[in-house]
């Protein structure tokens, strides 16, 4: 107690010093919004870095724990998962104990988790860590989004979104290119360790710049709706990812496959019902009722699932089919958030004054373009192709978010900003993490599909096969001096190996086709957004 005493002094003293001899610190200057800007962003790039930085990591955590895809994909799902889990509960937490220190808390909670994924012995604590993480983030995301549009008017909104921005497409370039780095030249576990000292400064300048607000209206806790939430998510998600794992014989007829889906159902039904029907809910489902919000939510859906789902496997397929090093992988990244950075303010800006549907259905378009590209990568792909693809993705998000988010605030009151917020972010990452369970499950299930299509063709009966293996035989003979028989069986080993790879390719290929289709579907809700700029509220 008496440290915390000391500690309270201390921080007293030297924010009324600060502001005393630096008025642009008091929250009547004009400069206060944008100094607080500088700080959420500086959370917010911890919270997205940590959600790309593991990517290019995995196959090293992978081969250190000795795990396959359908177990490591709970380091990525289990903080997404954490994060949605905890986004809605962040409002009334803010609400109740105020946003500045529930902020801090979230951030401090992130920064821990940090190093405890870098003592992580195996992967369940590694995962457990991860969640703690999540929690973090979750209220990190939010807490941020609400504190900006309350301190920011309507007519400057758009632009510090697009700034706020700006921290997630830094860490969407420096994410991987800092953990490839990491992981090739020190250890695993320092990508999760690189955050603690960036969340140390992001904690003291909360506590230096911030000033406390507290929503006067204070609503009551929803446990009904927290609890049937808390086991939707994670069993569906659960139930999705194990329905075609190594370890699950029964595949989807598994009793436990389907006990779960069956509590996720059953809770689900029971959250919607509270959501409507209560006071004060934990995410306030009506709303949805407001046709921008809603609309806006269900294309961030769409665009969660084919977003996350996919480039979850990008890093993957470079390092495992093309040789790329963890470095070599996270570098392809870079252009990426420097694209969608510079994109997004100037985007901003146009979408406070024009139509933001338009920006929309070009970002959109541009995107499913980018993953249809994708879906022609083979192990002969040049690294120029994979680039082109990484650019237009860079560009096409940055027209994306900044007027999304903003029209979907368009019908929203101030005092509703951090529920709204709040749901917004909880829906991305629902996207997010449902894409991530379905994409790896189609993946696994088109790998066997396309090793039992090739297997088809193994046959020694097979004319094709023969002078395949024939070639190859006297190829070995002729390099390496074995005899004819056992060249053969090489010849075979060879074989084998090379159509699971090109199994393996073709899978990754189906996933990127599947997600340019859905993430195309997303514009056919833009076209029932209404559009709010300066033009329309002079003629009102």
């Amino acid at each position: 107690m008496e440290f915390l005493h000391k500690i309270r002094q201390i921080r007293y003293t030297l924010t009324n010093s600060v502001r005393s001899t630096h008025p642009i610190f008091e929250p009547s200057h004009s400069s206060y919004k944008w100094l607080l800007l500088a700080n959420i962003m500086i959370g917010t790039f911890m919270a997205v870095l940590d959600a790309t930085i593991v990517n290019v990591g995995l196959p090293k955590i992978m081969a250190s724990f000795g795990v396959s895809i359908d177990k490591i994909e709970w380091v990525v799902t289990a903080y997404m998962l954490s994060l949605a889990i905890m986004l809605p509960t962040a409002g009334w937490l803010a609400d109740k104990f105020g946003y500045k220190k529930i902020y801090f808390l979230s951030l401090a909670l992130f920064t821990f988790g940090s190093m405890l994924c870098g003592l992580s012995t195996d992967e369940n604590m590694l995962i457990m860590a991860r969640i703690i993480q999540g929690l973090g983030a979750g209220g990190i995301q939010p807490i941020g989004m609400a504190i900006i549009t309350r301190e920011f008017p309507p007519k400057q909104r758009g632009i510090a979104l697009g700034f706020w921005s700006i921290a997630s497409a830094a860490s969407v370039s420096f994410g991987p290119l800092i953990g490839g780095y990491l992981v090739d030249n020190f250890y695993w576990q320092l990508i999760f360790d690189v955050n603690v000292p960036v969340g140390i400064f992001g904690l003291i300048s909360t506590l230096i710049i911030q000033r406390e607000y507290k929503n006067k209206n204070l609503r009551k806790f929803d446990i009904v709706g927290f609890i049937s939430v808390s086991l939707f998510l994670p069993l569906t998600l659960y139930a999705l990812s194990e329905g075609t794992a190594q370890t699950n014989s029964a595949g989807w007829n598994a009793p436990y496959i389907l006990a779960c889906f069956a509590i996720a159902a059953i809770s689900l039904a029971v959250f919607i019902t509270a959501e409507l029907n209560v006071d004060e809910p934990l995410l306030d489902l009506k709303l949805l009722k407001d046709r921008n919000f809603g609309v806006s939510n269900i294309i961030m859906f769409i665009f969660g699932i084919g977003m996350f789902g996919s480039t979850f496997l990008l890093p993957l397929f470079m390092q495992n089919s093309l040789g790329y090093t963890a470095y070599q992988a996270g570098l392809v990244f870079l252009p990426t958030g420097f694209i969608q950075g510079s994109v997004s303010p100037f985007v901003g800006r146009l979408s406070d004054k024009y139509n933001g549907k338009v920006f929309l259905i070009i970002g959109i378009l541009l995107l499913s373009f980018s993953f249809y590209l994708n879906y022609y990568l083979s192990y002969l792909t040049e690294n120029s192709y994979i680039m082109l693809s990484l650019y237009i993705r860079g560009f096409a998000m940055g027209m994306i978010f900044t007027p999304l988010s903003s029209m979907s605030l368009y019908g929203i009151r101030r005092d509703k900003m951090a529920q709204a917020s709040g749901l917004f972010n909880v829906v991305r990452q629902l996207g997010g993490s449902f894409g991530i369970a379905i994409f790896t499950t189609i993946f696994t299930t088109r790998i066997n599909y396309h090793l039992q299509m090739y297997g088809t063709e193994m046959s020694k009966d097979s004319p094709i096969f023969q002078n395949v293996i024939h070639n190859f035989s006297y190829m070995i003979t002729n390099t390496v001096g074995s005899n004819f028989a056992k060249a053969a069986q090489q010849g075979q080993s060879l074989l084998s190996g090379h159509l699971s790879n090109q199994a393996y390719i073709q899978g990754i290929n189906d996933d990127f086709l599947l997600s340019a289709i859905i993430t195309l579907v997303a514009i056919v809700p833009i076209f029932f957004l209404h559009n709010k700029n300066k033009r329309n509220e002079a003629k009102k």
